[in-house]
Protein backbone atom coordinates (compact mmCIF):
# COMPACT_ATOMS: atom_id res chain seq x y z
CA UNK A 1 0.00 0.00 0.00
CA UNK A 2 1.57 3.35 -0.98
CA UNK A 3 2.53 5.60 1.89
CA UNK A 4 0.59 8.82 2.43
CA UNK A 5 2.79 11.95 2.70
CA UNK A 6 2.70 13.46 6.15
CA UNK A 7 1.58 17.08 6.47
CA UNK A 8 4.35 19.59 7.11
CA UNK A 9 5.28 19.95 10.77
CA UNK A 10 4.38 23.46 11.95
CA UNK A 11 7.12 25.56 13.52
CA UNK A 12 6.23 27.70 16.52
CA UNK A 13 7.58 31.17 15.71
CA UNK A 14 10.18 32.56 18.10
CA UNK A 15 10.19 35.91 16.28
CA UNK A 16 7.49 38.26 15.07
CA UNK A 17 7.66 40.47 11.97
CA UNK A 18 9.21 43.87 12.56
CA UNK A 19 7.09 47.05 12.44
CA UNK A 20 8.77 47.94 9.11
CA UNK A 21 7.81 44.54 7.70
CA UNK A 22 4.19 44.98 8.78
CA UNK A 23 4.16 48.47 7.24
CA UNK A 24 5.55 47.03 4.01
CA UNK A 25 2.84 44.35 3.99
CA UNK A 26 0.17 47.02 4.41
CA UNK A 27 1.65 49.09 1.56
CA UNK A 28 1.81 46.07 -0.75
CA UNK A 29 -1.81 45.15 0.04
CA UNK A 30 -2.96 48.68 -0.76
CA UNK A 31 -1.05 48.71 -4.04
CA UNK A 32 -2.12 45.30 -5.37
CA UNK A 33 -5.31 44.40 -3.50
CA UNK A 34 -3.83 41.12 -2.24
CA UNK A 35 -3.59 40.87 1.53
CA UNK A 36 -2.00 37.41 1.58
CA UNK A 37 0.82 35.98 -0.54
CA UNK A 38 1.28 32.22 -0.17
CA UNK A 39 4.93 32.28 -1.26
CA UNK A 40 7.64 34.94 -1.05
CA UNK A 41 10.56 34.69 -3.47
CA UNK A 42 13.90 36.48 -3.13
CA UNK A 43 15.82 36.82 -6.40
CA UNK A 44 19.60 37.05 -6.06
CA UNK A 45 22.41 38.05 -8.42
CA UNK A 46 21.71 36.88 -11.94
CA UNK A 47 18.08 36.01 -11.15
CA UNK A 48 16.39 39.42 -11.09
CA UNK A 49 15.55 39.54 -14.79
CA UNK A 50 13.25 36.51 -14.50
CA UNK A 51 10.66 38.62 -12.65
CA UNK A 52 9.63 40.11 -16.01
CA UNK A 53 8.32 36.80 -17.36
CA UNK A 54 7.33 35.08 -14.14
CA UNK A 55 3.86 36.47 -13.51
CA UNK A 56 0.55 35.37 -14.99
CA UNK A 57 -0.41 37.99 -17.61
CA UNK A 58 -1.97 41.14 -16.18
CA UNK A 59 -1.40 40.23 -12.53
CA UNK A 60 1.89 41.97 -11.67
CA UNK A 61 2.12 45.14 -9.56
CA UNK A 62 5.69 46.36 -9.01
CA UNK A 63 6.83 48.77 -6.31
CA UNK A 64 10.34 50.24 -5.96
CA UNK A 65 12.05 49.16 -2.74
CA UNK A 66 12.80 52.82 -2.09
CA UNK A 67 9.05 53.37 -1.59
CA UNK A 68 8.73 50.64 1.07
CA UNK A 69 9.86 50.73 4.72
CA UNK A 70 12.86 48.70 5.86
CA UNK A 71 14.51 48.06 2.51
CA UNK A 72 17.98 49.37 1.73
CA UNK A 73 18.50 49.91 -2.02
CA UNK A 74 20.80 47.07 -3.22
CA UNK A 75 24.33 48.22 -4.03
CA UNK A 76 25.45 45.11 -5.92
CA UNK A 77 25.01 45.06 -9.70
CA UNK A 78 22.32 42.70 -10.95
CA UNK A 79 19.79 43.48 -8.20
CA UNK A 80 16.74 45.38 -9.49
CA UNK A 81 15.57 46.85 -6.21
CA UNK A 82 11.86 46.15 -6.73
CA UNK A 83 9.07 44.21 -5.04
CA UNK A 84 6.38 42.61 -7.21
CA UNK A 85 3.04 41.14 -6.22
CA UNK A 86 1.64 38.74 -8.82
CA UNK A 87 0.03 35.41 -9.48
CA UNK A 88 2.05 32.45 -10.74
CA UNK A 89 -0.27 29.75 -12.05
CA UNK A 90 -2.86 31.30 -9.76
CA UNK A 91 -0.65 31.27 -6.65
CA UNK A 92 -0.22 34.69 -4.96
CA UNK A 93 3.50 35.42 -4.94
CA UNK A 94 5.54 38.28 -3.53
CA UNK A 95 8.82 38.58 -5.45
CA UNK A 96 11.72 40.59 -4.03
CA UNK A 97 14.17 41.37 -6.84
CA UNK A 98 17.38 42.24 -5.03
CA UNK A 99 18.80 41.84 -1.56
CA UNK A 100 21.12 43.49 0.91
CA UNK A 101 24.32 41.71 1.92
CA UNK A 102 26.33 41.71 5.13
CA UNK A 103 29.33 43.18 3.30
CA UNK A 104 27.39 46.39 2.65
CA UNK A 105 27.96 47.29 6.29
CA UNK A 106 24.35 48.07 7.21
CA UNK A 107 23.98 45.31 9.78
CA UNK A 108 21.73 42.28 9.67
CA UNK A 109 18.33 44.05 9.77
CA UNK A 110 18.09 44.98 6.06
CA UNK A 111 19.59 41.61 5.10
CA UNK A 112 16.78 39.66 6.76
CA UNK A 113 14.02 42.21 6.11
CA UNK A 114 12.57 40.14 3.20
CA UNK A 115 12.09 37.20 5.59
CA UNK A 116 10.18 39.42 7.99
CA UNK A 117 8.12 40.78 5.09
CA UNK A 118 7.34 37.22 4.00
CA UNK A 119 5.92 36.46 7.43
CA UNK A 120 4.01 39.75 7.48
CA UNK A 121 2.30 39.08 4.12
CA UNK A 122 1.15 35.67 5.32
CA UNK A 123 3.58 33.47 3.42
CA UNK A 124 4.14 29.93 4.65
CA UNK A 125 7.10 29.42 2.29
CA UNK A 126 10.16 31.56 1.60
CA UNK A 127 12.07 30.67 -1.57
CA UNK A 128 15.62 32.03 -1.69
CA UNK A 129 17.71 32.08 -4.86
CA UNK A 130 21.34 32.99 -5.31
CA UNK A 131 24.33 32.93 -7.59
CA UNK A 132 26.98 30.59 -6.24
CA UNK A 133 30.48 29.44 -6.96
CA UNK A 134 30.80 25.75 -7.67
CA UNK A 135 33.12 24.11 -5.14
CA UNK A 136 32.35 20.43 -5.65
CA UNK A 137 34.06 18.62 -8.48
CA UNK A 138 31.80 17.97 -11.46
CA UNK A 139 29.68 21.12 -11.23
CA UNK A 140 29.34 23.31 -14.32
CA UNK A 141 28.25 26.88 -14.93
CA UNK A 142 24.47 26.88 -15.38
CA UNK A 143 23.77 24.00 -12.98
CA UNK A 144 20.81 24.42 -10.62
CA UNK A 145 21.17 22.92 -7.14
CA UNK A 146 18.76 22.78 -4.23
CA UNK A 147 20.46 23.71 -0.97
CA UNK A 148 20.21 20.89 1.56
CA UNK A 149 22.22 22.48 4.39
CA UNK A 150 24.61 25.33 5.04
CA UNK A 151 27.82 26.42 6.72
CA UNK A 152 27.57 29.87 8.30
CA UNK A 153 31.12 31.21 8.02
CA UNK A 154 30.11 34.88 8.08
CA UNK A 155 30.68 35.23 11.82
CA UNK A 156 27.25 36.87 12.08
CA UNK A 157 23.71 35.93 13.08
CA UNK A 158 20.48 37.93 12.70
CA UNK A 159 19.36 36.66 16.10
CA UNK A 160 19.94 38.33 19.46
CA UNK A 161 18.98 37.16 22.90
CA UNK A 162 17.71 33.72 23.85
CA UNK A 163 16.17 32.87 20.47
CA UNK A 164 17.34 29.27 20.09
CA UNK A 165 16.27 28.48 16.52
CA UNK A 166 16.45 24.83 15.46
CA UNK A 167 18.20 24.53 12.08
CA UNK A 168 17.86 20.78 11.63
CA UNK A 169 16.16 20.48 8.23
CA UNK A 170 16.34 24.26 7.86
CA UNK A 171 15.83 23.66 4.13
CA UNK A 172 12.60 21.67 4.14
CA UNK A 173 13.08 18.12 2.77
CA UNK A 174 9.41 18.08 1.78
CA UNK A 175 9.77 21.29 -0.23
CA UNK A 176 13.02 20.07 -1.79
CA UNK A 177 11.29 16.95 -3.05
CA UNK A 178 8.30 18.92 -4.39
CA UNK A 179 10.68 21.36 -6.10
CA UNK A 180 12.83 18.58 -7.56
CA UNK A 181 9.83 16.88 -9.12
CA UNK A 182 8.51 20.17 -10.53
CA UNK A 183 11.90 21.14 -11.96
CA UNK A 184 12.38 17.73 -13.52
CA UNK A 185 8.99 18.04 -15.22
CA UNK A 186 9.80 21.59 -16.39
CA UNK A 187 13.42 21.15 -17.48
CA UNK A 188 13.82 17.42 -18.06
CA UNK A 189 16.52 17.23 -15.39
CA UNK A 190 16.19 16.61 -11.68
CA UNK A 191 18.39 19.12 -9.85
CA UNK A 192 21.10 17.96 -7.53
CA UNK A 193 21.52 19.08 -3.93
CA UNK A 194 24.41 20.62 -2.08
CA UNK A 195 25.73 22.29 1.05
CA UNK A 196 26.09 26.08 0.73
CA UNK A 197 28.92 27.89 2.50
CA UNK A 198 28.15 31.52 3.32
CA UNK A 199 31.22 33.77 3.39
CA UNK A 200 31.23 37.45 4.45
CA UNK A 201 32.61 38.90 1.19
CA UNK A 202 32.79 41.14 -0.72
CA UNK A 203 36.11 39.64 -1.83
CA UNK A 204 36.00 36.30 -3.58
CA UNK A 205 37.57 33.35 -1.81
CA UNK A 206 41.22 32.38 -2.26
CA UNK A 207 42.18 28.96 -3.62
CA UNK A 208 43.29 28.00 -0.10
CA UNK A 209 39.88 28.97 1.28
CA UNK A 210 38.17 26.87 -1.37
CA UNK A 211 40.32 23.87 -0.36
CA UNK A 212 39.23 24.53 3.23
CA UNK A 213 35.55 24.66 2.20
CA UNK A 214 35.85 21.35 0.37
CA UNK A 215 37.34 19.80 3.50
CA UNK A 216 34.41 21.14 5.52
CA UNK A 217 31.92 19.57 3.10
CA UNK A 218 30.78 22.58 1.06
CA UNK A 219 29.52 22.12 -2.49
CA UNK A 220 28.68 25.77 -3.16
CA UNK A 221 29.92 29.11 -1.90
CA UNK A 222 28.33 32.55 -1.82
CA UNK A 223 27.68 35.66 0.26
CA UNK A 224 23.95 35.51 1.04
CA UNK A 225 20.99 33.24 1.88
CA UNK A 226 22.07 31.97 5.30
CA UNK A 227 21.02 35.01 7.40
CA UNK A 228 17.61 35.04 5.67
CA UNK A 229 17.20 31.32 6.34
CA UNK A 230 18.00 31.69 10.03
CA UNK A 231 15.52 34.55 10.41
CA UNK A 232 12.86 32.74 8.38
CA UNK A 233 13.07 29.67 10.57
CA UNK A 234 12.78 31.87 13.64
CA UNK A 235 9.65 33.39 12.08
CA UNK A 236 8.14 29.93 11.54
CA UNK A 237 8.51 29.89 7.74
CA UNK A 238 9.47 26.89 5.66
CA UNK A 239 12.48 27.55 3.47
CA UNK A 240 13.53 26.37 0.03
CA UNK A 241 16.78 27.65 -1.46
CA UNK A 242 18.07 27.28 -5.00
CA UNK A 243 21.56 28.09 -6.27
CA UNK A 244 22.54 28.82 -9.86
CA UNK A 245 26.20 27.95 -10.41
CA UNK A 246 27.47 31.08 -12.15
CA UNK A 247 31.20 30.46 -11.84
CA UNK A 248 33.59 27.78 -10.67
CA UNK A 249 35.32 28.69 -7.42
CA UNK A 250 38.84 30.04 -7.14
CA UNK A 251 41.53 27.59 -8.15
CA UNK A 252 39.14 25.25 -10.00
CA UNK A 253 39.83 26.63 -13.49
CA UNK A 254 42.87 28.80 -12.87
CA UNK A 255 41.01 31.82 -14.26
CA UNK A 256 40.32 35.07 -12.36
CA UNK A 257 36.82 35.73 -10.99
CA UNK A 258 34.66 38.82 -11.50
CA UNK A 259 31.03 39.82 -10.93
CA UNK A 260 30.38 40.33 -14.66
CA UNK A 261 30.81 36.58 -15.11
CA UNK A 262 28.12 35.97 -12.51
CA UNK A 263 25.64 38.33 -14.19
CA UNK A 264 26.36 36.93 -17.66
CA UNK A 265 25.62 33.39 -16.51
CA UNK A 266 22.31 34.50 -15.01
CA UNK A 267 21.34 36.42 -18.13
CA UNK A 268 22.19 33.48 -20.37
CA UNK A 269 19.91 31.21 -18.38
CA UNK A 270 17.04 33.64 -17.80
CA UNK A 271 14.57 31.80 -20.02
CA UNK A 272 15.28 28.50 -18.31
CA UNK A 273 15.03 30.12 -14.87
CA UNK A 274 11.61 31.59 -15.67
CA UNK A 275 10.31 28.17 -16.65
CA UNK A 276 11.86 26.60 -13.58
CA UNK A 277 10.33 29.12 -11.18
CA UNK A 278 6.91 29.03 -12.84
CA UNK A 279 6.89 25.29 -12.16
CA UNK A 280 8.43 25.57 -8.71
CA UNK A 281 6.17 28.23 -7.13
CA UNK A 282 2.86 26.33 -7.36
CA UNK A 283 4.62 23.09 -6.41
CA UNK A 284 6.00 24.47 -3.15
CA UNK A 285 2.72 26.27 -2.39
CA UNK A 286 1.05 22.83 -2.47
CA UNK A 287 4.01 21.12 -0.78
Amino acid sequence: MPSVPLPPTPVSPLLTPTPDARATADAVARACGRSVHEVTLVLGSGWSEVVVGLADPGTAVTIPMADLPGFAPPSAAGHRGTVTSCLVDGVPLLSVAGRSHLYEGLGTDPVVHPAHVAAAVGSDVLVLTNAAGGVRDGLAVGDLLLISDHLNLTGRSPLTGAAFVDLVDAYSPRLREAAAQALRAATGTRPGEGVYAAMPGPQYETPAEIRMLRTLGADLVGMSTVPETVAARGLGLRVLALSLVTNLAAGVTGQPLDHAEVLAAGSAGAGRLIGALRALVPAVARG
